[in-house]
């Protein structure tokens, strides 16, 4: 019998290659760009995928100002908070959000992509955006990342 044993591969923290990714903003769909973010921010795109290790890289966006809406979402779509006083439910459209807090959108979309755990909240830590189309994570030697 053959004595090749194959073994599964689990990543940990000790074998983790994170890299540094930019990506640009403009003219980009929302939820279509989310969703590339998330799986980056995931380590999704690596072929050592481990659902329980914060296995995924940097991701810098720029002009995260001039993402775009399809349909009529931009005035249909509707982002909701709570205060916690009694009535203190706030409501902003989609176009509100992008004139006020524009970074806003995108970071609320992606972080509704990522796992709702302590591993969730460590993933969109590596989430950086930005509503120029500067940086300061040049020291860092960013890749553009190809979708």
């Amino acid at each position: 019998m053959d004595t090749l044993s194959y073994k599964t591969k689990s990543a940990n923290a000790a074998t983790v290659d994170q890299k540094w990714y930019v990506v640009d903003a403009e003219g980009e769909v929302v939820g279509r760009l989310a969703t590339r973010i998330a799986s980056v921010l995931r380590g999704k795109n690596k072929p050592d995928f481990t659902p329980h290790v914060d296995s995924g890289d940097y991701v810098i966006v720029v002009n995260a100002d001039k993402v775009r809406f399809t349909g009529s979402k931009l005035d249909d779509k509707e982002y909701q908070r709570y205060t916690g006083y009694p009535g203190g439910l706030r409501r902003r459209t989609a176009k509100e959000m992008l004139d006020k807090r524009p970074e806003m959108v995108l970071e609320l979309a992606v972080k509704g992509m990522l796992p709702k755990t302590k591993l969730g909240r460590a993933q969109i830590k590596k989430l950086f955006l930005y509503t120029g189309a500067n940086h300061p994570h040049t020291a860092q030697k960013p890749e553009p990342f190809k979708f």
